[in-house]
């Protein structure tokens, strides 16, 4: 690093630094997603009720007929209403949607350099989640809407990454934020996770993420679909990263033939063949 990228990547740590040692500056859930997620998780919510709820935020209903139309959902007769979309997806992925939908919305309408980051992080972490969330229905033992939004919560840490800037007029050149994430996403990834109260297990996703030798249990996890997904979205987005051989990677140790194809370029065939499902996908998170 030159000596000028050195001392402005100083600047930025510093600021980055200040943002992890106050948790009231880190970003918190909006409102109506604190309502929706309690409504969702009382049993004695009446399917109404929670259509007039996810009726106040127009953005999310969108999301929501979206995803119910994306490629993680083959159905002749697509859904036409927000019941027939909550029904259809069921709570637990209504839930996760809004998570998603919510993680998005703290992050944008900020200065243009802010936005151009969040544009090139959030386009990454999308194809990430939906190559994750393809695995995971292709490979089974976890549920697709579980893998993505793991996937997605795994480097929620390099959005937080951009809440420290929300307010500067410079911000970060993509390859200094880069490292700031390297360096920091992990941590303010937990710190911020722990203050939403999202399940633990998540928070172990975070911690495990990235290493390739991780991989609990004889069967297929939640952190392998994970592991597979980055080491995949690694290999598209950082060609020069220095990465092991997939086939030395634990989770890929799990897979059994043909799933465990692997083609001339170091990718699961399986990943490749999937490629519109996993562009589709994204496309509906966007």
């Amino acid at each position: 690093m030159l000596q000028s990228e050195a001392s402005e990547y100083s600047i930025y740590r510093r600021v980055v630094s200040q943002l992890m040692q106050g948790e009231e500056q880190l970003p918190s859930l909006p409102a109506i997603t604190l309502e929706i997620r309690r409504a969702l998780a009382d049993v004695n919510t009446s399917l109404s009720k929670l259509v007039g709820l996810i009726g106040r935020d127009p953005a999310l209903s969108a999301l929501l007929m979206k995803h119910a139309s994306s490629a993680l959902y083959r159905h002749s007769l697509a859904p036409k209403t927000l019941r027939e979309v909550i029904i259809l997806l069921g709570m637990g992925e209504v839930d996760r949607i809004t998570m998603v939908h919510s993680i998005k919305s703290l992050f944008t309408l900020q200065t243009p350099g802010h936005k151009r980051l969040f544009v090139e992080a959030w386009e990454r972490l999308t194809i990430k989640a939906s190559t994750c969330a393809i695995l995971a229905r292709v490979l089974g033992h976890v549920t697709a809407e579980h893998a993505l939004l793991a996937s997605l919560l795994s480097e929620v840490g390099s959005l937080v990454v951009l809440s420290a800037f929300k307010s500067e007029s410079v911000t970060p050149s993509s390859q200094l934020y880069e490292k700031l994430c390297n360096e920091y996403g992990k941590s303010l990834g937990i710190i911020v996770l722990k203050k939403w109260s999202v399940d633990e297990h998540y928070i172990d996703i975070v911690r495990e993420a990235g290493n390739w030798q991780s991989s609990p249990g004889r069967s297929l996890q939640l952190l392998d679909m994970v592991n597979l997904a980055l080491y995949h979205t690694i290999r598209e987005y950082t060609p020069a990263a220095e990465l092991p051989p997939l086939r030395k990677l634990a989770a890929y140790q799990k897979l059994l033939p043909p799933q465990d194809f692997i083609t001339d370029n170091d990718k699961l065939g399986l990943v490749v063949s999937r490629r519109d499902d996993i562009l589709s996908l994204a496309q509906a998170m966007r």
